[in-house]
């Protein structure tokens, strides 16, 4: 690519994210009234995360059993109300030992 190239793609990517936390703020001066529109915007970043992350976890570790054994062991230690450390620590290492044992 040629150096313009980079720069005018730098400057459009700086302006969509700027226009993306800039819109927000000017049109939604007042607050929400809506308690469903609070809710939405409030499980937005969850549904976000979780929309994102889920394939990629599938996808990590080439199989679908050490996947699926390091999901389950993060969801039981997260209900248990154990830290976050702790799950992705559990949950890494659980995937491992089974890729390790099975194959």
């Amino acid at each position: 690519m040629i150096p313009t190239e980079h720069l005018l793609l730098g400057a459009v990517m700086a302006l969509t994210t700027y226009l993306i936390r800039m819109l927000p703020m000017t049109l939604f001066r007042r607050d929400i009234q809506s308690r469903f529109a609070k809710r939405f915007f409030h499980y937005i970043p969850y549904a976000v995360l979780a929309a994102m992350l889920i394939p990629a976890v599938f996808s990590s570790t080439g199989t679908l059993l050490t996947a699926v054994a390091g999901i389950a062991v993060g969801l039981a230690l997260s209900l248990f109300g154990q830290s976050l450390i702790v799950v992705a620590i559990a949950s890494a290492l659980t995937a491992y030992l089974v890729s390790f044992l099975v194959f």
